[in-house]
């Protein structure tokens, strides 16, 4: 069997299990040879899978299959001189053979449906295999295939088996909430958590499977089941506790190293970049002056070709358009009005049009004389920002072009599009690799159209191309170093580029030209000064009951006293008198810039209205986290604290825009490089990294203080990981070791998180069947006012789904109990849940608040789920002595909410007051800015019953949700 990504051998008759493979083996999904001295399995030790054999003593391990594809689910041949097995060579999974006595390897299925998880009929003529996951094929080895189970809504098919008579089919299937092996057509399991994997055939009426989390056999004809016991073993490290990565309270000054989108005049002789919540311009040799800060999100500068002006993207009208910036006057001009957002602006070698991007991911070229834009590229999923070339008739960006449709990976290729023909083309930079970002890291184009420059395995190279962006030859490297967001100089001679937050440029010839000193620095700002919270009502964050009537002195950003209530003539008091304060909520698990220019302003905005105060992301592009860090700390933005990582560290195939996918040790240092001299809060390593890198990766960044996280328990746990994001989501396997597909867990991995001490973060997407109940969080005046308009009624559309009978929603009420089980368990046995959403995946505030609803609904007390999103990420990020409690000394993270969410955690989210590190914000002057559209509303500060003339609209009026107020004029 395989358990913990290792490959064990257990006594028929059960007993405890003998290890074969390490953890470096990274290996599963185990079939004996038909003499059964032997094994074959999939493993990933190289970051591929690939086809290995080894004997039963666990020696004489030999690799069957190398390369760049993945060869998975290998299946002996009942004579066994043959493997079948699935691959997505060529094109999508089809399923080959292997002949082990040539090594020749055959392809057997060519269809454009993904093909999978092969098996042999006992004569050995015939294969059976899952078709998309949905259907089975059968397929004859001289090539002809006939379907044998048809697709059937809302029913997934596994692991398809031949009975030993050659004509009966089993296989697993799961249908809502429910799974089940079914034999001949028939489910012969009934309320059990069936594992989705082929049974096995101990004879002709008796099966062995995996249910519940045991091994059973079961007679077909008595319909008895029988456990086989066993035990295995595997070794853990204990998750320490640690210290900040960094410096947070220190009121030095430090040099700007959030450096977002910076960009090369025409002449060479400005840089253009977002940094500390505002765009700049930079004289090379001269000092940065600031052109446009108004609170609102600017992003994305780009030049003009003669250098007069400046296109970028602003929220500032409530939605993301794009603006003119006069460099002389100094004036902005609106160029767009349009809905869903208008992003990352290039504007054409000509000057007569821009290319953009919309917040769906489709690209438009904007016509300035006429004012009308054209969809060149339908929606792609996180694509790059475009480049023109030359000649104003080709568009390059970098895409991600799946390996199959069965799973969520691939490489991210530059992509053209011909904007007279249409013509759209996918190439790689070089053979099996990624452009290092689909954010920073190019294609640009050079002015002369003679190169595309871009970024592979963080350093910079230069391809030749023609005309149209084809690549004409071997691509030059051109830098030894990190590097990151490269741009021209408009005689194509040189180019800018990031290394570690420092402006750098080089020659075409790979020279270096010098650094680019930017003299900008910030300082981390506190709020001076002392104010008196005065609570009806108080959670201090550890004890089980309020207490009533308490005055918390603050003084700066921190709590002085927490005393009785008395008389405070002369000083500052904010009357919460009618309200309970608790502490400021944690997610510990958000990605700030997923759709970061598409939220802007409104996303911190958003967390502060419904009383998130910390968050914590696992996976943002460096530049951008960085530039909004430096801003929050410094108070050039309104938001919550923000505590993160940059991409995370991939294996080499990637899905998200924000991963660094990672294929040597040695680039391995380049992304730890860069980490460090960042200062990340965290590192996140993803799914496709492989195990002794994951180790490297571990060891180094421990001693250096930083911890890490990533999407898996074992071997994580054994490695010295600190955190585990998600109950068992994306996972290379393309299931999770830590629960079953319903989403159960069973008491190893119970066990492993209570006893080492590692974090799980729930990030409950499940809970959004909840709003099928109650819509109270979707059409609060908070939701409808800071969701942009898409966001906003694509929420709308989840909840009038989350309200539809069917199996959908009763899979997604099943998986959400046994999820929350999981982390009851865990928490009572006393590991550590940490709060986290996955925002803006799910919804940004209010899925945390879903989260809390569902913790209590299935066993959490309201005190257990509060400390989840409180106390215990304060305690994984290093700060357990200064958040998650109210207490003297602590930073003052404080919400004073309607009612008592001891009593009912739906009052947690009736957030009225916030205290951000000691400085206050009600929940009008949090809306304000995107009230009804207005830009410059004001905050309705009278409580009162409405004028009769008052125009009702949305608009959040003193904390009454029965009323609102329009601000006109």
């Amino acid at each position: 069997m395989d358990l913990y990504t290792s490959i064990w051998l257990l006594p028929a008759a059960g007993g405890v299990a003998r290890r074969l493979t390490d953890d470096l083996q990274d290996a599963t999904r185990p079939s004996f040879s038909p003499d059964s001295r032997t094994l074959v399995c999939q493993s990933y030790r190289d970051g591929n899978y690939h086809l290995w054999l080894l004997d039963l003593d666990g020696n004489n391990l030999r690799q069957l299959t190398t390369g760049r594809y993945d060869h998975r689910e290998p299946r002996f041949s009942p004579d066994g001189t043959r493997i079948a097995y699935s691959s997505d060579e060529g094109g999508g999974y089809r399923i080959w053979v292997l002949d082990l006595r040539t090594g020749q390897r055959t392809q057997l299925t060519n269809a454009a449906s993904d093909d999978a998880e092969p098996f042999w009929s006992p004569d050995g003529n015939r294969l059976v295999c899952l078709v998309d996951g949905a259907a089975l094929d059968v397929v004859e080895l001289y090539g002809a295939r006939h379907r044998v189970v048809d697709p059937v809504a809302d029913t997934v098919l596994f692991g398809p088996t031949f009975a030993p008579d050659g004509q009966t089919l089993s296989y697993t299937r799961m249908r809502g909430p429910v799974t089940e092996v079914v034999v001949g057509g028939k489910a012969v399991t009934s309320g059990e958590d069936v594992f989705g994997f082929p049974v096995n055939w101990l004879g002709a009426e008796t099966i062995l499977y995996t249910a519940d989390g045991r091994l059973r056999r079961r007679s077909l004809g008595s319909g008895q089941a029988t456990e086989i016991p066993f035990e295995a073993s595997v070794d853990y490290r204990r998750r320490l506790d640690r210290e900040p990565a960094r410096d947070l309270f220190g009121t030095g000054e430090h040099q700007v190293r959030g450096i977002a989108g910076p960009v090369l005049s025409p002449d060479g002789r400005q840089v253009a970049f977002r940094a500390l919540n505002a765009l700049w311009l930079l004289p090379i040799g001269g000092r940065p002056r600031r052109i446009v800060a108004d609170g609102f999100f600017n992003s994305d500068p780009d030049w003009s070709p003669d250098g007069t002006a400046l296109v970028y993207a602003s929220d500032r009208s409530g939605t993301a358009a794009l603006w003119r910036f006069d460099v002389a006057s100094g004036e902005s001009t609106r160029l767009t009005d349009l809905p869903n957002g208008q992003l990352t602006p290039r504007w054409s070698p000509d000057g007569g049009r821009i290319a953009y991007q919309d917040s769906d991911g489709a690209t438009w070229v904007l016509d300035l004389a006429s004012g009308q834009s054209r969809k060149v590229l339908p929606a792609l999923y996180q694509p790059g920002r475009p480049t023109w070339s030359p000649d104003g008739r080709t568009l390059a960006l970098a895409a991600v072009k799946p390996f199959s449709r069965r799973f969520r990976e691939g490489t991210s290729q530059i992509l053209t599009v011909g904007l007279d023909s249409g013509t759209v083309a996918y190439q790689e930079p070089m053979p099996f690799r990624s452009l290092a970002t689909r954010g920073d890291d190019g294609p640009v184009w050079s002015p002369d159209g003679r190169f595309l420059a871009f970024v592979v395995e963080s350093m910079l190279w230069l391809a030749p191309v023609d005309a149209t962006g084809r690549i004409t030859g071997a691509p030059r490297q051109l830098t030894d170093e990190v590097t990151d967001a490269p741009s021209w100089r408009g005689d194509s001679r040189r180019l800018l580029y990031l290394s570690n937050g420092r402006l750098r440029q080089v020659t075409v010839d790979g020279d270096r030209a010098g650094d680019v000193e930017v003299p900008l620095r910030w300082t981390r700002t506190r709020p001076r000064g002392r104010l008196v919270l005065r609570a009806g009502a108080l959670w201090d964050g550890r004890g089980a009951e309020l207490r009533r009537e308490v005055d918390i002195v603050v003084e700066g950003d921190r709590i002085r006293t927490v005393e009785e209530r008395r008389d405070r003539a002369g000083e500052e008091v904010l009357d919460a008198s009618g309200l309970t304060v608790l502490p400021g909520l944690i997610d510990a698990h958000v990605h700030w810039h997923l759709r970061g220019r598409q939220w802007g302003e409104r996303q911190g905005r958003l967390w502060l209205a419904y009383g998130v105060t910390t968050t914590r992301s696992p996976g943002d592009p460096a530049y951008q986290m960085l530039e909004t860090r430096e801003a929050l700390e410094s108070g050039a933005k309104l938001g919550p604290r923000y505590l993160a990582t940059g991409e995370a560290i991939d294996g080499g195939r990637v899905y998200y825009n924000f991963m660094r996918p990672t294929n040597s040790e040695q680039q391995l240092s380049l992304e730890l490089r860069r980490a460090f001299e960042l200062q990340y809060d965290l590192i996140k390593t993803y799914v496709r990294l492989p195990v002794a890198l994951q180790q490297k990766a571990v060891d180094a960044a421990h001693r250096r203080g930083v911890p890490l996280s990533s999407h898996y328990l074992y071997p994580a746990v054994h490695l010295g990981m600190d955190g585990m994001e998600h109950y068992g989501a994306t996972n290379r396997l393309g299931y999770s070791h830590t629960v079953s597909r319903v989403g159960n867990a069973y008491q190893d991995v119970v066990g492993l998180f209570a006893n080492s001490g590692m974090s799980i973060t729930p990030t409950l997407f499940r809970s959004a069947v909840l709003y099928g109940e109650d819509r109270s969080l979707v059409t609060d005046p908070r939701t409808s006012a800071l969701f942009p308009d898409w966001e906003y009624q694509r929420l709308l559309h989840k909840a009038d789904d989350a309200a539809k009978p069917g199996p959908a929603n009763d899979a997604l009420r099943v998986g959400l109990a046994a999820n929350v089980t999981m982390m009851l368990r865990i928490h009572r046995a006393g590991g550590l849940v940490i709060a986290g959403t996955d925002s803006p995946l799910d919804d940004v505030a209010i899925s945390l608040h879903q989260n809390l609803r569902a913790l209590v609904r299935h066993g959490f007390t309201p005190v257990e789920a509060l400390t989840v999103a409180t106390r215990n990420p304060a305690r994984w990020l290093g700060l357990g002595d200064h958040l998650g409690t109210v207490e003297p000394g602590r930073l003052a993270d404080l919400v004073a909410v309607e009612g008592n969410p001891l009593a009912d955690i739906r009052a947690a989210a009736a957030v009225r007051l916030v205290l951000a590190g000691g400085s206050p914000h009600t929940v009008d002057e949090l809306v304000a800015p995107f009230a009804s559209g207005v830009k410059d509303a004001r905050p309705v500060t009278t409580v009162g019953a409405p004028h009769p003339s008052a125009e009702v609209g949305p608009y959040w009026w003193h904390g009454e949700p029965e009323w609102a107020v329009h601000v006109c004029g």
